[in-house]
Formats: structure tokens, C-alpha cells, sequence
């Protein structure tokens, strides 16, 4: 599924929430994935209300504990618990510009305004709707930056606060908007998920779902708009990115892989070869839509240490998808569903396995069989 952002008057972690929510994702599943982080004294709600002509979902988050420090470790060992890549990427990176800000490591950092129950919930309930909607491609119309000032911990400081900028570097931005209009949480969020930015991206036109701000504007709603389509079936064309490699582990390569699958890739793959002089290597291969080619070449080079690669154009023919949900053992697993046939997601069945200890295959036949 390609979900496709635009941030009318910005995006905040709670909108973003709010919008893909309202198009269609478990409150449920959300809720679920924040109890397992282990976060204690917390009630996560949705209600619909009225922002401007508009009718939007906003979601509500109630704490009864305030405390709004907590070291950034902390809350990332948090996130991971909950098995979404996302979530653990969008904390992990809010760490790093802050410790980057501040000239310590990020493992020390400690995380004043954005240490509270409202950051974990937002980034792991946005994590959890995603992978419930199916989610593979993220698409964002140019984020307005917004001007002013933001009182914070550290005094007074610019709007867009810096650590903001540091984690909107590479994405397209734009005026015209007063006041924070884009937060740490939500510019985090689009640099883990790979978010590419520009214009809407050809596709069928499945759902769409509106998310409320907390603030009221004089002349228009406060919104974000979520729009999920499925691949415009036909020939798509594509770039195909490959380097010779003898000198890299591995493990490296592993990371790699994993790597430039986070940054867009549509897929990316390790074969093996023989060099001159029988020195045995790797080809390491990335299949990019044309739009991410260049910063998953950058990936490539910064990973590897290569010198060079080759370019390629290929004509990729995308049949038509879409995911549906079972429930085993009380946890979600997502089927995705072609022309030919019907296949269960294999990290959500690698969740419920760890969860239950049941063998990975008889996992697979149970979904099939929970259809």
C-alpha cells in the first residue's frame, strides 16, 4: 500500500496518528502495540471533531504519569520491544540530532520535552497503523516549515526548532505557515519510514483519512491528509543500482540490505562471484524507483566504502495487492493477497513464533487456514 501525506497547515506525531486512523487503521492493533512497549499509566482515545468546515479525527492521549524527562535510551530499548522497525528508527534518529545539538553521545542523551508519554505513544501508535494499513511506500507533499519561536527547556529558540531541521535533512520544504508547524516527532517519523517527497505518486485511490491539530486557525481547517492507493497496475520503470564488492563481511552486507530497504529501496539483494585473480566477492544489487535512486546510491557508497557502481534501467510490472489481517494467539498477521494467491507476512509470523514458541511453519498453514 502507498500512503501519501499532505500536511495542509504541517504535521505534528498526534495528526499523523489522527490521519491514518481516520483512513482505516485498528485502534485496537495501535493500542496493543503501545501496551507492549511496557509504558505504564496511559489511555489512548480518538474522537471526531469539527476544524474548520472539515470534519477530522483527532486522537487524545491521557497520562497519569506527567514526567516529561526520560533518557532517550530509555525510550528506544522501549520501542524496540514492540518489534516495529519504524519506531525504534524515528527514536534512534531524534537521539542522535539531539546528542549531535548538544556535543554528547546519543546513548547519553536525556530528553526533556520530548521524553514524555505523548512522544512513545505517537511514534509507536504511527509505527503500529502503518504496518496495520500495509504501508510499504511513504509519499509527502513539501512540509511547511513554519516561523517564530518555541519556548523549551534549553530558553527561547527559532521556529523550526533545531532539532526539526536536523531531521528534515534531504526533505522538500516549504513556507507559508506560522507558529510550529512541523515537530521533532512527526519529521522523525518520515525520515525512518523513507518518506519520499514531492507530488502524489500514480496510484488507485483506496482511503482516505483526515487527522485534527490541537490548534484552531482563523481561516482553515488544521489538518493532515492521509491518502493510501494501491500500485497503478502496468510497467513501472525502475533503476537498478549494482557493485562488485571484496572486501565487505557479511554481516556488514546484512546490514546493508537492511539499510536500503528502510531508505526505499523496492528491493535489494547479495549474489555471489568470483573476481580476477579467483578472489571470491558479492554483487550487491538494488531494484530503486527512479525517484530514490540517488540517496539509495549514497546508502550504497557511504556503507560499503565502494568506488563505483553501475546504472541500469528496468521495466518492473506490478501486479495488484492488498493485505488483509487474521488474528493468531492474539496477535495480528498481515496476508497479502495477489492475483495467484495469498502468503502471511513473514516478521509478523517471526512476532507471534517468539510470542508462542510455536515452529515458524505451522504458523504459516494456521493463518492460511484462519482466512
Amino acid at each position: 500500500m502507498i500512503l501519501h501525506l499532505n500536511p495542509f497547515t504541517g504535521l505534528a506525531g498526534d495528526m499523523l496518528l489522527a490521519a491514518l486512523l481516520d483512513a482505516g487503521a485498528d485502534l485496537e492493533a495501535v493500542r496493543r502495540a503501545v501496551a507492549l512497549t511496557g509504558l505504564t499509566g496511559w489511555r489512548l482515545s480518538a474522537e471526531r471533531v469539527r476544524t474548520g468546515p472539515l470534519s477530522a479525527l483527532r486522537v487524545r492521549i491521557d497520562v497519569q504519569d506527567d514526567a516529561t524527562e526520560r533518557p532517550a535510551a530509555t525510550l528506544i530499548e522501549m520501542a524496540f520491544r514492540t518489534g516495529l522497525p519504524v519506531a525504534g528508527a524515528a527514536l534512534t534518529a531524534i537521539a542522535e540530532v539531539e546528542g549531535a545539538l548538544h556535543g554528547v553521545p546519543a546513548a547519553e542523551v536525556h530528553l526533556h520535552e520530548l521524553g514524555g508519554h505523548d512522544t512513545l505513544i505517537d511514534i509507536v501508535g504511527c509505527a503500529a497503523a502503518l504496518r496495520d494499513l500495509g504501508v510499504t511506500r511513504v509519499h509527502c507533499a513539501p512540509l511547511p516549515l513554519g516561523e517564530g519561536t518555541v519556548r523549551t527547556r534549553h530558553g527561547v529558540l527559532p521556529v523550526p526548532a533545531p532539532a526539526t531541521l536536523a531531521l528534515l535533512r534531504g526533505a522538500r520544504v516549504r513556507g507559508g505557515a506560522s507558529g510550529e508547524a512541523v515537530t521533532p516527532t512527526a519529521a522523525a517519523l518520515l525520515r525512518a519510514a523513507g518518506a519520499v517527497y514531492g507530488e502524489a505518486p500514480e496510484m488507485t485511490l483506496r482511503a482516505t483519512g483526515y487527522g485534527a491539530g490541537t490548534r484552531e486557525l482563523p481561516d482553515r481547517p488544521n489538518v493532515a491528509v492521509a491518502m493510501l492507493g494501491t500500485p497503478a497496475a502496468g510497467h513501472e520503470t525502475q533503476i537498478v543500482l549494482s557493485t562488485n564488492l571484496d572486501d565487505v563481511t557479511g554481516e556488514v552486507l546484512g546490514h546493508v540490505l537492511g539499510r536500503l530497504l528502510a531508505a526505499g529501496a523496492a528491493d535489494a539483494w547479495v549474489t555471489p562471484a568470483v573476481m580476477k585473480k579467483g578472489r571470491p566477492a558479492h554483487v550487491l544489487h538494488v531494484l530503486a524507483p527512479a525517484e530514490r535512486a540517488d540517496a539509495l546510491q549514497e546508502v550504497v557508497f557511504a556503507e560499503t566504502g565502494s568506488l563505483g557502481l553501475r546504472r541500469g534501467t528496468v521495466e518492473k510490472v506490478a501486479l495488484p495487492r492488498h493485505f488483509e489481517t487474521v488474528e493468531l494467539y492474539g496477535q495480528d498477521v498481515r496476508m497479502k493477497r495477489g492475483p495467484w494467491g495469498v502468503k502471511p507476512e513473514h516478521d509478523d509470523l517471526v512476532r507471534v513464533a517468539e510470542v508462542t514458541g510455536r515452529p515458524l511453519r505451522d504458523l504459516a498453514r494456521e493463518a492460511l487456514d484462519a482466512l
